[in-house]
């Protein structure tokens, strides 16, 4: 019997041309989804990815798997009843912060809550890009664009914040560009039993370059970003000299040496921890502030929505005599009408 060959990243690529424009950062976070899943070794037939409307929705065609490409901020909800009806399959969902946080909002909390277990990557350029340049739930306060000329007048959701007040179990962060650390997220992601959100930070070439600039360019990303991993000390800066700390009920950024602060005082990041207290302060960091939170910030099991309705299921069949639909329609109080 010959063996089964391993699977590779193109096992995972369709033979459609991809259009997104020159530059986008859709085309990396492609590659580390593609590159993640061959890592996992799923086939491609066990995999749906399903996504709602933006530019990240174009995603299922370029994807060698099932897809499908829903409507406006539905993807939650069809993508709920796709792990549900059929929990075999390891479900994707791709959206963006338009597509998920404005219209979709309502699905994207309640699937968190649900905990079905469904791995969201959810891209965020701060803008809405598809429909060609409106300020988006992610938009930051004074941000101007066509439909605010003159500077929002509104606070952005954050989205690990929003996802752990939705008592999420799994939120990780990522930039699209670092597709080492993207492709490490999301294979965690996919093992987490339990809805997963990736938050990506994306860049939108034609609508909002370089909104992430000033944390993803190289000059600066070593001291204003921090990549957490579970067990590891929170460590960062370009020479592994600085740390984080607790300061009273706040998180403050040392260097370590200075002002009496040793590495025995930098925290060490636990991921496990059911509290989320820590990891919302972890997720709500920003510069210049704080340095941005990377990798995986919170990982907690907990019970899945979809095989608590599998095992619900199995227990209601074992009590009942009924198998069919007609004997199920005729077992109550039943009429005829003449």
């Amino acid at each position: 019997m010959s063996q089964k060959s391993e699977l590779k990243y193109t096992d995972f690529k369709s033979n459609l041309s991809v259009r997104w424009c020159p530059g986008c950062g859709d085309h990396a976070i492609l590659n580390a989804v593609q590159k993640a899943m061959a890592n996992l070794q799923v086939e491609p037939h066990n995999v749906a990815v399903i996504s709602g409307i933006g530019c990240s929705s174009r995603f299922p065609y370029y994807m060698n798997t099932y897809g499908f490409h829903t409507i406006h901020g539905r993807a939650s909800a069809v993508a709920s009843g796709v792990m549900v009806a059929n929990p075999d399959l390891k479900v994707w969902q791709i959206t963006g912060d338009g597509d998920a946080l404005a219209i979709g909002g309502n699905h994207f909390i309640h699937l968190i809550r649900r905990n079905i277990d469904i791995n969201v990557i959810l891209f965020n350029n701060q803008i809405y890009g598809l429909t060609k340049g409106q300020y988006s739930p992610t938009s930051k306060r004074g941000f101007i664009s066509k439909t605010s000329p003159y500077g929002t007048v509104e606070d952005p959701f954050r989205p690990g914040e929003l996802t752990l007040g939705a008592r999420g179990q799994f939120f990780a962060r990522t930039i699209d560009k670092e597709i080492k650390l993207s492709i490490e997220v999301m294979e965690e992601a996919a093992r987490h039993k339990g809805t997963s959100i990736v938050e990506v930070l994306q860049n939108c070439v034609i609508y909002n370059d370089k909104t992430h600039e000033a944390i993803t360019d190289k000059k600066f990303k070593a001291d204003r970003t921090i990549i957490l991993r579970h067990g590891e000390k929170m460590i960062f800066g370009v020479d592994n000299n600085k740390g984080l700390v607790m300061d009273g009920m706040d998180i403050k950024a040392i260097t370590i040496g200075e002002d009496g602060y040793t590495l025995d005082d930098v925290l060490v990041h636990d991921a496990y921890s059911p509290h989320a207290a820590i990891h919302r302060k972890l997720s709500n960091m920003d510069f210049p502030e704080l340095p941005v939170a990377l990798g995986v910030i919170r990982s907690v099991k907990d019970d899945c929505y979809d095989e608590s309705v599998e095992q619900q299921l199995k227990e209601v069949q074992a009590k009942t005599s009924i198998t069919t639909f007609e004997e199920m329609v005729n077992s109550g109080d039943v009429w005829e009408v003449e």
